[in-house]
This record gives structure tokens, C-alpha cells and sequence, in this order.
């Protein structure tokens, strides 16, 4: 219902950008008056300087300037619907248009999705968020909707209405704290931003926080895209998925920063879809079962490498369109890659156009700062006692793993998530209501998600960089556990590389590094990582950390990797160091493929390739990961030697491999090793070997085991050891 006449208070609000609720004298409306025109109808339309409405069969019907800011109207006697006119304007120069009127269009959004929005239970809450290209009453258009509960007005603009907070103000559901709104004629690839008026102080620009894509950076807004119909060409890879547990197999991953893997002529990006191809044909020559990307979520700071997001739910555009993305992961899975995606929940940048102070208040993080702030990364904590927020992320993490078809998560900085005064000095955090430092909201946040994923998506893996000692990480959550599939073995990781960076001469006094890790490596699922973290930031390179002449770093590069294999857990391998890189990386440039022409970088390259070679087709080497049954040490006292010998099982008889490493650079003859039986000893794989450019000191292709007891077994091999060698020996028969 409406009056003929509109206050010229209500008038003056609409045109200042003030009014907050437009839908309730825009388009057209019923009136009380008796015995007049039944209906009004009016419209926004600032830079017209005519206007009319246009019904099919009917002249124009001339609107009347209720104000000289653009406000038109003109009474009817006849209901229409939205489908049933159209407005057209002109100018001041003659310049003519004409579009169908978006107040004249009903809530896209249904009771049940503003009950659910309103409640935080809405776990495709992407589906109703965000833009949509949709057709509403046989009209196509574009629907938009975006939760900002404590705002004044949300108003969509672009340079389809000149950036113009007035023009297309949404309607607001105050239960859901949601404003939505269809706008007629926009389409895909239309760009656009929310200019929201809060409460107090002038109105700003926001990019979507559900929006599917966005502009290149340096520009901030989001595009329209909407959700998908790519035709999906992995049916059989998802059906595995779906059936079997991807953490109970082979699992040796290959971490990529998409914008430096390799790049083009002139330094430039390869697209989504030259990536597809050329990564698919290197990950698969090399053996890795899966890749796993830095952050491919939309974000404004190159050397952030994607952990400082601003677009949660649109890939990056540096490399092409959503659906490049889709054909990137589709291509993969073709080739029987799996795909993991870094993802960052812990915390979010500070950029005006993004989540900060959304509707000019803390609405996705905390108000104060000992809660809200990241001391260490300058960003913002998400407030994960808050349903909405809650949900926002949940459903990323789905939206990842349904619309994109993403193998699994690995969940950034857990650690940081579950200590209130993870970084902060005393009197900087505030304790829970008990009075500790676990934050129990990040710790419910993570068992709801790790649940609900299981719940919905079976077969994907959530995986967390996890740095402490926090008890029963990859446990399910009704054991108590947080509920990840698998967690990275960061202990074993700094522990490993400081063992290693020693001189050989000095490694045995450095031995429990090496040895230490055996103790928990059953407490969780554990991945070992050598990832971009431990090659940046003056750590120096994989093959720079290690000691020696350059033949000794090789020789150390190809053991350290051998012993990773061979140790308990999954395997992940940050890009380049199977090349040999002396530089650290950088996201500015290509990895040194050039290297590659140089004899011990292509011997290191050799050597990966058929250490993933024996991983898939040895059990022992992944059956038993997660526990004691599939570990066992031979020896591990000879720290003088600095030589450790140990033995897999898989789950049948006759899986077992001995491995024996030397961790000094002399070739040692004669060093014996107790063995479980009798019989032929062949040597798999030798580290040494010249066409991975080592000495060829070995055992001319494998060893009788003697009746000779050591190390309390009743047989013994006599072996010589190359040096910095790693040995894998399997009984034949």
C-alpha cells in the first residue's frame, strides 16, 4: 500500500542514498485513497530528464518528475506485475533506454533459505549469496543478495547505473540480516561492487564476499559469474573417491604456487588451461599422486601467494575464469592426479574492499582487538562463535569440494586457531570462559567442519598445518578428536632439517634429530612436509641448507629425500626441489627449469622419480603409515657411523623392505645388518647409483643374507654402504 503523494521527507531520503527501504514506495504500489487510481507507480531515475512507463498494446504512459533529482511517477488504474511494463528514459542529451523495473520484482530468496541464512545452518548458503545469473517472472537478469546485517542500506552498483548508490538499493530481510535484490538485462561478466551506507559515517564500497570471480588485481571488484553447467569429464574419478579413503593409499604430493611453477615468453602466466596440460604431463612423468596449490583464492598481494584472501569463493583471475579453473581440475583428475587445495580459515586481510568492518562493524571478526587481530600477519581472527560466520566458512570449504571438484583442504595455521594467545604477549588475549587459553569457539568450528565434510562430501580429505603438540588432531570428533583426516608433521620436519643441515662430522652427536620422530609417529596421520615455507625468506634452498662441495649437497639432497620416502607417513614436496634449485624460490619468477641440462640436477630429478616409482609399487611404503605394525627399527644406535637401518611391512608376507642409510660421505665395506630370513637380498634402489650422479658404490644388484645373527636376528646381510647412500633392499622368494 501507498499514499498518492509520498512525504517529500521519505523523497529527499531516497535521493540522498539514505532510504532504507525503497521496495516500499518503488515500482508500483497499491493506494488507499477511494474513488481514485488504484495503483502508483514510481521509479529512481537520476540522470533522466523523461521518463515512461511502456506496457505491450498501450501508448507510453508519460511519468510525472516527482522530484528533480529523478524521482517519476504517475498513477494507473490497472495492476501489473513485473513481466507487465517497462521503463523508458531520456536524457537531457536525447540519449534513450529502456529496462524493465527491478522494484516490480518479488524476494528471490524463499522463507525456508532466510530461516536457514538467519540461523547459520545453511551449508549452500552460496547458492542463495552472492550473484546469480538467473531468470525471475520470464525476465533474465542477475540476482544479488549479501548478508550485512547492522547496514543503513546495501545498494548494488557497477557501470551499469554510473556507480550510483541510489539507483539499485536492496530490500532488506531484517530476520536473516540479509539485502537481496534481482536487477533486469545484467548478465555474466557484468562488474559490480556493494556500496553500503552504515550506520554512522558515509557510505563505502565492498566486493562480494560470495562472489564467484573477480577483477584482476590491482582492481577489487567482483564479476558476476554465478555457479556452473562446465561439462565434468571425471565421473570415474569422483566415483572412486566417493568410495574409497584416499589417506589409506599411496598419497605423495606435489605443493604448487601456480603463478611460478613455469612460466611463459616474457615472464608471464601460463593460464589455468596451460597449466592443465603441461603440470599434468610433469606431475604424472614424475610419479606424484596428487598436486597441492597454494591459495587459488582471489587475492590483491602477489607475495602474500595467496594466504591473505579477499575472494573466498572466486578463483584467482590471474589465470583465467572459474571454469578455467574447472578444466584444470578436471584435467588432472583425467589423468588420475588428485587435487588439494591450501585453505585459509585462520584469519583475513585488512583490505577496504574486503571482509573488514563489512557493514561498518566487526561482523566477521571480533570487535576486540585481543580477539579480532593476528599480531604476526597484520590480519583479522574470524569471530568462529558467530553462526553466520561459521557457516560462511563451512560452506567455502563444500563449495571448494562440490563445485570445483577439490580432493580435499589443507586447513592454514590450525595452531593458530586453537590458542587465544597464539603470538600475543601477556595481557594481549582474553581466556575463555574457564579461564585457559584453548579457543573452545575455533575448536567447535573445526569439528563441525571436519564433520560436516565427512558427512557430505566422502571420499576428501581435510588435512591440518598444525604446529603443537595438540592432542588427537586426526582424531574423530566423537572420540574428542578435532576430526582431520591427516595432519603435517611439522616436529619431524624442523627436527629432520637441522639433522641434516649438520656437517656430516658432527651428525652424530646430532643423532636423536634424526631418530626422535619414531617415537609419536603413530599418534596421528601424519604428512611429512618439505614445503614453500622452508625455501623462502633467507632459509636458502633444500640443496643450499645442505653441507659440502656441491657432489656431497646432491649426495645429502638425494638421501634426505630417500630417508622422507622411507619414513613413516605421506610425502609432500614443495616444486623445484627435485631439480636441484640454489636459488630460494621467489614468486616472481619460473623455477630454474634450465638446470635441468646440468648432469646432477637431472640425476636428482631421476632420482624423485623413481623413489615415486618404488613408493607405488611397494605396500610397504604407504599400507601401514599410521601404525606400529608397519615400522621397525633394525638399528638406530651406530650414531658413531651415523648409519640407521630400519624395515617396512606392508599387510601380506613378502612386502617387507629393509633400508639402511648412511649419513656421513664415507663408503663404509662390510657393515653388516641383521635381517628377519635367509635367502637373496635385491637392491631396489641405491642412491648412489651414476645415473643419479653418485659414485656407483654399492652391492652389484643385491646380497645373500648369512646365518650370521645381528641386531638380535637370526640372519645378516654384509653390505657395502655408499656414502651420504641410501640403501632400500628387498628379500626375493
Amino acid at each position: 500500500m501507498a499514499t498518492a503523494l509520498p512525504p517529500d521527507l521519505e523523497i529527499d531520503a531516497l535521493v540522498r542514498g539514505e532510504h532504507s527501504n525503497p521496495f516500499g514506495f518503488l515500482g508500483l504500489h497499491e493506494l488507499r485513497e477511494a474513488g481514485g487510481p488504484r495503483y502508483l507507480v514510481r521509479a529512481l531515475l537520476p540522470t533522466a530528464a523523461e521518463a515512461w512507463l511502456v506496457r505491450e498494446g498501450a501508448e507510453p504512459l508519460a511519468l510525472q518528475r516527482l522530484h528533480a533529482a529523478g524521482v517519476f511517477g504517475a498513477p494507473l488504474d490497472e495492476r501489473l506485475d513485473a513481466a507487465g511494463y517497462r521503463l523508458r528514459a531520456r536524457d537531457a542529451e536525447g540519449h534513450e533506454w529502456e529496462t524493465a523495473d527491478p522494484y516490480a520484482f518479488p524476494s528471490s530468496l524463499s522463507d525456508l533459505d532466510l530461516y536457514l541464512l538467519g540461523e547459520g545452518t545453511d551449508l549452500q548458503m552460496y547458492q542463495k549469496l552472492g550473484a546469480h545469473p538467473s531468470s525471475l517472472l520470464g525476465v533474465e537478469g542477475v540476482r544479488f543478495a549479501v548478508w550485512a546485517p547492522n547496514a543503513l542500506r546495501v545498494s548494488v552498483v557497477g557501470d551499469f547505473n554510473q556507480w550510483d548508490g541510489r539507483r539499485h538499493t536492496m530490500r532488506f530481510h531484517p530476520g536473516a540480516g540479509v539485502w537481496e535484490i534481482f536487477i533486469p538485462a545484467l548478465a555474466r561478466g557484468t562488474v559490480y561492487k556493494f556500496e553500503i551506507k552504515p550506520r554512522q559515517g558515509p557510505p563505502f564500497l565492498k566486493a562480494d564476499p560470495v562472489g564467484f570471480a573477480g577483477e584482476l588485481r590491482p582492481a577489487t571488484a567482483s564479476v558476476v559469474y554465478g555457479l556452473s553447467d562446465y561439462d565434468w569429464g571425471d565421473a570415474a574419478w569422483m566415483e572412486r573417491r566417493r568410495a574409497g579413503d584416499a589417506a589409506q593409499g599411496p598419497l605423495a604430493v606435489y605443493e604448487v604456487h601456480l603463478g611460478s611453477w613455469r612460466r611463459g615468453e616474457g615472464n608471464t602466466f601460463l593460464d589455468y588451461r596451460e597449466l592443465a596440460h603441461q603440470l599434468a604431463d610433469y606431475v604424472s612423468e614424475m610419479g606424484f599422486t596428487h598436486v597441492e596449490f597454494l591459495p587459488v583464492m582471489e587475492h590483491p598481494y602477489d607475495p602474500s601467494w595467496g594466504y591473505q584472501v579477499t575472494g573466498y569463493f572466486a578463483p584467482t583471475a590471474r589465470f583465467g575464469t572459474p571454469d578455467d579453473f574447472r578444466y584444470l581440475v578436471d584435467h588432472l583428475h583425467r589423468r588420475g592426479i588428485g587435487v588439494l587445495l591450501d585453505w585459509v580459515p585462520a584469519h583475513f586481510p585488512k583490505d577496504a574492499h574486503a571482509l573488514r568492518r563489512f557493514d561498518g562493524t566487526a561482523l566477521y571478526e571480533h570487535a576486540d582487538p585481543r580477539q579480532g587481530e593476528h599480531p604476526d600477519w597484520g590480519t583479522h581472527v574470524f569471530n568462529f562463535g558467530r553462526n553466520e560466520v561459521k557457516n560462511f566458512l563451512v560452506s567455502n570449504a563444500l563449495y571448494w569440494l562440490d563445485e570445483f571438484h577439490v580432493d580435499g583442504l589443507r586447513v592454514d595455521a590450525v595452531a593458530s586457531m586453537l590458542y587465544l594467545d597464539y603470538s600475543r604477549p601477556a595481557g594481549g588475549w582474553v581466556p575463555n570462559q574457564y579461564g585457559g587459553r584453548e579457543n573452545l569457539e575455533a575448536l567447535e568450528f573445526l569439528r563441525y567442519l571436519n564433520r560436516t565434510v565427512r558427512e557430505q562430501v566422502p571420499g576428501a580429505l581435510m588435512i591440518a598445518e598444525e604446529s603443537t603438540a595438540w592432542p588427537g588432531v586426526t582424531q574423530p570428533p566423537e572420540f574428542g578428536g578435532l576430526g582431520f583426516h591427516l595432519k603435517w608433521n611439522m616436529g619431524w620436519m624442523n627436527d629432520f632439517l637441522r639433522f641434516v643441515e649438520e656437517d656430516p662430522i658432527h651428525r652424530k652427536y646430532h643423532f636423536g634429530l634424526l631418530t626422535f620422530s619414531l617415537m609419536y609417529a603413530f599418534s596421528e596421520r601424519f604428512v611429512l612436509p618439505l614445503s614453500h615455507d622452508e625455501v623462502v625468506h633467507g632459509k636458502r634452498s633444500l640443496l643450499g641448507k645442505m653441507p659440502g662441495d656441491d657432489w656431497q649437497k646432491f649426495a645429502n639432497q638425494r638421501l634426505a629425500l630417500g630417508f622422507m620416502w622411507a619414513h613413516p607417513g605421506k610425502q609432500l614436496l614443495f616444486m623445484g626441489i627435485e631439480l636441484g634449485q640454489w636459488r630460494e624460490w621467489s614468486e616472481e619468477r619460473s623455477l630454474d627449469w634450465h638446470l635441468l641440462q646440468w648432469p646432477l640436477h637431472q640425476g636428482l630429478q631421476h632420482w624423485l622419480r623413481d623413489l615415486n616409482r618404488l613408493y607405488h609399487a611397494q605396500p610397504a611404503l604407504w599400507q601401514r603409515d599410521f601404525s606400529y605394525e608397519g615400522f621397525e627399527w633394525i638399528d638406530f644406535h651406530d650414531a658413531q657411523a651415523s648409519v640407521v637401518s630400519f624395515l617396512r611391512r606392508g599387510e601380506h608376507p613378502g612386502d617387507e623392505l629393509i633400508f639402511v642409510c648412511n649419513f656421513t660421505p664415507v663408503v663404509r665395506t662390510d657393515y653388516r645388518v641383521g635381517v628377519p630370513e635367509g635367502g637373496w637380498y635385491r637392491e631396489l634402489l641405491n642412491s648412489d647409483a651414476g645415473l643419479y650422479g653418485g659414485s656407483n658404490a654399492g652391492n652389484g644388484g643385491g646380497v645373500a643374507a648369512e646365518a650370521e645373527p645381528a641386531h638380535g636376528r637370526p640372519y645378516s646381510v654384509l653390505l657395502t654402504l655408499p656414502p651420504l647412500g641410501f640403501l632400500v633392499l628387498k628379500r626375493e622368494g
